[in-house]
């Protein structure tokens, strides 16, 4: 059987002007397996080379127009001998024909009359060299595959060590150096302080409102502001500061400092780079941050000791607010635990059902009715019994916890309000936090369901940490809660410094004045002239204007002379459980029928 290359036979071009010869050999080549095609000249070979593939050409000398000479020069122009061999078909008599074509790279050569046993000797030898070199070719090409596949994997293998040994020693985010790294450096300055003049410096940066942002804008725009924010850390921190990332939103800097003054400059001048407005995805958003310092020698000379000091002063700086400075004193890890076991509590609290809702009567000035209650959450802690909300919501707006219990605390006065009579509604603070996760709208929804509370009877109450003339996206969400029919109101107007931008920015169903103008009725001119022109505005923009944290009589004469909508506080009535305040309803109605 004759061999086959890539499961076909073998294709030869036997090229000769005379046709019984081109016949014959094209029918010998077909009983040995082979297929042949014929070409009458040189041109029509050189025609079939350039549109066809052949294994191997038989071409005769003497041609007319183009001889056999010329048509192998032309084949060698694009041909190789390995690639395609040539045998000459020539007179015996012919040596130079011969010679001329073997010096013009013919293969091999057969003379005429031809003998047919040697021409396909000749014809197999050819043959079978191509078939080898094309093996060995293959082979090689083969072995060049396998040693780049190897060249690759070698360093693909050093470049997985390389990584593997960079993390080690650096925050996979932000390159810089990682939590185990700061330890290790910190450890050694201690070692070296001795011999140094002066202190150390172990500062720790925390982000504030950090949580809000990933929130609202995802995890992959958080991460992205991380990174602009240890670039900016590493570039002004100064070649003798050592920077880091501990986790989250944590950064620390180590640095040799000569004093506190030294220390107070570092740190305002990282906490103002910090504070530069970034530019992510074409947003625009600033950042604040916290934070706290320890000092070696005289806050501890122990990288633990040093950092859990620093962590101390750092949980002081968030408790005060947003981009405050704290230096580690004794006691503050007293403090920091207490706080640590809160939030402990906190956490415990959700699930074991220690949470419950009071209710603070809204009184209608002008009737004298009540109109609704303000749902506010409290924690009656197993131990501590009763904790105030400014004490534990902080914390849970800090940890996160707030949504979990807001949803709860939602769900439950929906709940309680539904068994109300229908002209009462209920009134529900939503955080800042709450209201930059985008389910807060789906979240109303289902609460608005699962009770069957008309969505009128509902207010949302906000307050001005909520960012409305700087993130049209909070602004909107607002639009879509309204279109669910449930009211918005702004709580705590005229504490905040953007309180009429925010009038500007959304058209709210009731603006709440704040308790500390109240209390001022009878006491300062300038309020009582403050407090007549919010309600002259909430008229001109046809809303609600309610009192909170009225505790008198006069100051409830006062406003209802002054036009004020609604009230609430003590002289009404303190927040109660739901039980009470239906009871408390339902007296109130009997003694104005009365």
């Amino acid at each position: 059987m004759v061999s086959k290359r890539e499961d076909r036979p073998f294709r030869v071009l036997v090229v000769d002007d005379k046709g019984d010869n081109r016949t014959l050999l094209v029918r010998r080549l077909a009983q040995k397996g082979y297929v042949g095609v014929e070409a009458e000249n040189g041109f029509t070979a050189l025609d079939l080379l350039a549109r066809q593939e052949f294994d191997l050409v038989l071409l005769d000398v003497m041609m007319p127009d183009l001889d056999g000479i010329e048509v192998l020069k032309r084949i060698r122009v694009r041909h190789s001998p390995d690639a395609l061999p040539v045998i000459m078909v020539t007179a015996k008599a012919a040596t130079t024909d011969i010679v001329g074509a073997l010096e013009h790279g013919a293969n091999d050569y057969i003379t005429k009359p031809i003998e047919f046993s040697v021409a396909f000797a000749r014809v197999k030898t050819q043959l079978n060299r191509k078939r080898t070199r094309q093996e060995l070719d293959a082979s090689l090409r083969e072995l060049e595959e396998v040693n780049q596949r190897l060249k690759r994997e070698i360093e693909e293998r050093e470049r997985s060590d390389s990584l593997v040994n960079h993390l080690r020693h650096h925050d996979a985010l932000t390159s810089l150096n990682n939590r185990a790294q700061i330890y290790a450096q910190l450890s050694h300055e201690l070692e070296v302080m001795p011999r140094r003049s002066g202190s150390l410096a172990v500062m720790l940066f925390d982000l504030d409102g950090f949580k809000l942002i990933n929130s609202a804008f995802g995890n992959e725009f958080g991460d992205r502001l991380l990174i602009s924010v240890g670039r900016r850390l590493a570039d002004c921190s100064g070649d003798a500061a050592y920077v880091g990332r501990m986790g989250g939103d944590e950064f620390a800097i180590v640095a040799s400092v000569e004093g506190l003054e030294q220390v107070i400059q570092l740190s305002d001048r990282i906490g103002a780079a910090i504070a530069e407005p970034y530019s992510i995805d074409g947003k625009s958003v600033t950042i604040t941050s916290c934070v706290g310092i320890a000092l070696a020698p005289s806050d501890g000379t122990e990288p633990d000791l040093l950092i859990e000091n620093a962590q101390f002063a750092l949980s002081r700086a968030r408790s005060e607010g947003h981009g405050h400075r704290c230096f580690f004193e004794v006691g503050m890890d007293a403090r920091a635990k207490a706080r640590h076991l809160l939030e402990l509590d906190l956490r415990k609290a959700i699930s074991a059902g220690e949470f419950e809702i009071f209710y603070q009567p809204l009184l209608n000035v002008a009737s004298g009715a009540v109109s609704g209650a303000e749902a506010l959450l409290r924690w009656r802690h197993p131990h501590r019994g009763l904790i105030s909300p400014a004490e534990f919501i902080p914390l849970a707006e800090q940890t996160g916890l707030i949504t979990p219990l807001g949803t709860w605390a939602l769900h439950q006065a929906c709940r309680e309000a539904a068994t109300w009579p229908d002209r009462l509604t209920v009134a529900v603070n939503i955080s800042a936090v709450q209201l930059r996760n985008r389910e807060i709208v789906q979240t109303v929804k289902a609460a608005l369901a699962e009770s069957k509370l008309p969505a009128d009877r509902l207010e949302l109450e906000i307050t001005e940490t909520v960012s409305l003339t700087d993130d049209g996206d909070t602004a909107e969400l607002l639009h879509q809660l309204r279109r669910l029919g449930v009211r918005i109101s702004l709580d705590d107007f005229g504490t905040g410094y953007s309180s009429l931008n925010y009038l500007r920015a959304f058209p709210f169903d009731k603006i709440k004045i704040d308790r500390s103008f109240v209390q001022e009725i009878g006491v300062s001119r300038n309020t009582i002239v403050i407090i007549k022109a919010l309600i002259d505005l909430s008229i001109g923009l046809d809303a609600i204007i309610n009192a909170e944290g009225v505790e008198s009589q006069a100051q409830l004469d006062w406003l209802r002379s002054a036009g004020c909508t609604e009230v609430q506080g003590y002289l009404i009535s303190k927040p109660m459980p739901a039980s009470n305040f239906r009871a408390f309803v339902s007296l109130a109605d009997r003694l104005r029928v009365a």
